[in-house]
């Protein structure tokens, strides 16, 4: 099947989208399928304001116009709502073409957070700009269900998953060579320094041992200078990041506003459980039984975030890990497969609905 994806969430950027639409598009190239990835390095491109580290293509609706109408694709997916999925959006309607959308982020939520744009707006232009959709994949039934309640439509569940060979099982907390030991227990956080992290509740914990920051952001010099006692490691290859994530005892995952959150499932995937709040992504990812006081297999979730991570000291890494196996991206791609539609509705192509069994045969 021949599938255009449209994305401006693509490497460089490091981030939960691009490593689920990069695992999405190898997995889709192994079963046979030809993908088209249109994203911003093939654009003329500027920072996205208050956002460093993100580049958005510059007026590209001619080009990907351009680029759809050469291609002729079975299936259009528009992953992202900015610039490049906008101009594809426009594309499909202009003619006739049915298409599916994602919902990876709460954009309304980091506007609120940066710009004080109210919810109400962020979420009406986001409501517009999925309602021509033929399918909206969500990555957790939470937001499936406030999505529902903001008005959004044709919403359809797709999980993700992980790489539990690059992310490998350590049974017990190894050392980090680059940082040299550390006093105990170490507690990590990985991801964007930025608004809707809620980072600070991290960093700010009454918590014993060391902390470590894994990535870059927007608030980054300025929580550097304010939590100098922090290791803070910038972003690392993945390769580092697994030995990063295995030389943790706990991974603090402090966001309120995440659709999913893979860096819970990398952690766990090498052993290390998470201590989260209860809410959409750490209630998908470890499960209704992390709400019990002594955790779940993946980790503990909790109100008083301090209170998690002393709790998810005391799980297994054997248990961890064992979480993390139920999710995988071969799952995740068969449910992206099962929710594609043809562009042309009239015209459906058999080799969709077959190609979801021959993935799964293969497997």
């Amino acid at each position: 099947m021949k599938i255009a994806l449209v994305t401006d969430a693509w490497m460089p950027q490091v981030n939960g989208v691009v490593t689920t639409l990069v695992e999405l598009v190898r997995d889709l190239g192994q079963a046979g399928h030809v993908i088209e990835v249109i994203q911003p390095g093939q654009f003329r491109t500027r920072p996205c304001p208050g956002y460093a580290g993100i580049d958005l293509a510059v007026r590209p609706g001619r080009q990907v116009a351009e680029r759809l109408a050469a291609l002729q694709p079975e299936v259009i997916h528009i992953a992202t709502e900015g610039p490049l999925g906008w101009a594809a959006r426009r594309y499909c309607l202009r003619h006739g073409l049915a298409f599916t959308t994602a919902f990876h982020t709460k954009f309304p939520d980091i506007l609120n957070a940066a710009l004080k744009v109210p919810l109400s707006w962020g979420y009406a232009l986001f409501r517009h700009f999925h309602r021509p959709s033929a399918g909206v994949m969500v990555p957790t039934q939470g937001v499936v269900r406030m999505l529902e309640q903001r008005g959004f439509r044709n919403l359809r569940s797709w999980t993700h998953g992980v790489d539990t060979q690059l992310f490998a099982f350590e049974d017990r907390a190894r050392v980090y060579p680059p940082v040299g030991v550390l006093a105990r227990p170490v507690s990590l956080f990985v991801g964007r320094v930025s608004y809707e992290k809620n980072i600070e509740a991290f960093l700010q914990l009454d918590f014993p041992g060391t902390k470590v920051v894994c990535g870059v952001g927007p608030l980054e010099a300025t929580l550097r200078e304010r939590y100098p006692q922090v290791r803070w490691l910038g972003v690392l290859p993945r390769d580092e990041l697994a030995k990063v994530y295995a030389a943790a005892d706990v991974f603090v995952f402090p966001s309120r506003s995440e659709t999913f959150g893979l860096v819970m499932l990398e952690s766990m995937a090498c052993g290390t459980p998470v201590a989260a709040y209860p809410v959409d992504g750490p209630l998908q990812v470890l499960g209704e039984a992390a709400l019990v006081d002594g955790g779940s297999r993946g980790g503990v979730m909790h109100e008083e975030l301090q209170h998690a991570c002393y709790k998810a000291l005391a799980i297994p890494r054997y248990e961890a890990r064992a979480r993390a196996l139920e999710f995988s991206w071969s799952q995740a791609t068969r449910q992206f497969l099962s929710h594609l539609v043809p562009v042309r509705r009239e015209a459906a192509h058999p080799s969709a609905a077959a190609t979801v069994t021959n993935l799964s045969s293969s497997r």
